[in-house]
């Protein structure tokens, strides 16, 4: 089989594509026949040896993918050959075949396809644990998403809509922001030309935003927290960006704000039980049409070097996708 091969760290243009040896399930798991499989922030720092996980070389990247159960091992009773599924791996998934726990899998909803498949779960997984396990977000507040027109902030954008709060989506350029107007947003700042706490003060009336929703970190954390209300909560989500922000602690005692880490990977570990619950409340989202992941681009496998590139350069809307050729 084909596998994108990370066999020296370094960036995207790095890595190959080979022939090798297709994947034995072992106890416990299953091997899913790829059919795409979306591209995450941390592809673009495991291959370069900048990831908290650090595989032995070589290796393939990707966590996320969409696909069809090929071959099972021992212990697995719950899906059979054929089934379409939704698969996550610590890495792998740029290949045409991986191996998987089987308990990682889950059922692709009814009416999506593989593309979306692959788009789906991780975005807006950790976007519904935020706003509603970790915010506890109640209709009528304000949410300001930065880094909005992402995977995670497009997600967080479409679940704030449908949990009632107003969306006010931060992003770089004008042609993000008008993807996250298509999505819901209510309100949309340009933070690279606009000044972030006076544009949040101007619309709320100086009151300031009840939830911040920050996958990227870096200079525009602080300026988002100094412009939250009484009690806000902040959430941690990741720093895509690059630089994690020092906040200085007297901003959350004075307003009694909250600063409330996301891990959304560790918590579906903890307590499968809720992360089953939230799976089947997203998928039902999805069939009454209430959420519609957006995909900026498709690459075959050959490309996926691209792909990731694509993400690196802080060029993607929403999510990427690499396929196999059956998606």
């Amino acid at each position: 089989m084909k596998a994108v091969l990370c066999k020296q760290f370094g960036p995207p243009e790095s890595l190959v594509v080979e022939e090798v040896a297709a994947p034995v399930p072992g106890k416990g798991q299953v091997v899913v026949a790829v059919k795409a499989a979306s591209v995450n922030f941390p592809d673009v720092l495991i291959i370069q040896n900048k990831y908290q996980v650090k595989p032995p070389l070589p290796f393939s990247p990707g966590s996320e993918m969409a696909g069809v159960v090929k071959s099972l091992g021992e212990g697995v009773n719950n899906v059979k050959p054929g089934d379409r599924v939704i698969a996550f791996s610590a890495y792998g998934a740029f290949a045409e075949e991986v191996a998987v726990d089987a308990a990682r899998l889950i059922p692709i909803p009814q009416g999506m396809d593989f593309v979306t498949a692959a788009s789906f779960l991780l975005t807006y997984g950790t976007s519904h644990h935020a706003l509603c396990d970790r915010a506890d977000a109640k209709p009528g507040e304000t949410l300001l998403v930065l880094g909005a027109a992402g995977g995670v902030g497009v997600a967080a954008i479409e679940i704030g809509k449908v949990l009632g709060l107003r969306v006010i989506a931060c992003a770089s350029s004008d042609d993000k922001l008008a993807v996250c107007r298509e999505h819901g947003a209510d309100e949309a700042i340009n933070y690279a030309i606009e000044d972030l706490r006076e544009r949040i003060k101007a619309l709320t009336g100086g009151k300031g935003v009840d939830i911040i929703y920050d996958p990227v970190g870096g200079a525009y954390a602080e300026a988002a927290l100094r412009s939250s209300n009484w009690r806000a909560r902040f959430l941690v989500i990741g720093f895509a960006g690059g630089d994690i922000p020092k906040i200085p602690l007297n901003l959350p005692l004075l307003m009694e704000r909250s600063i409330i880490g996301v891990y959304w990977g560790e918590w579906t570990r903890r307590t499968p039980q809720e992360f089953a619950r939230a799976v089947s409340e997203l998928s039902g989202w999805f069939r009454e049409g209430k959420l519609r992941p957006h995909v900026t681009a498709t690459y075959p496998l050959e490309k996926a070097a691209d792909a990731i590139r694509l993400l690196a350069e802080r060029k993607v809307k929403g999510k990427v996708v690499v396929t196999t050729g059956g998606a």
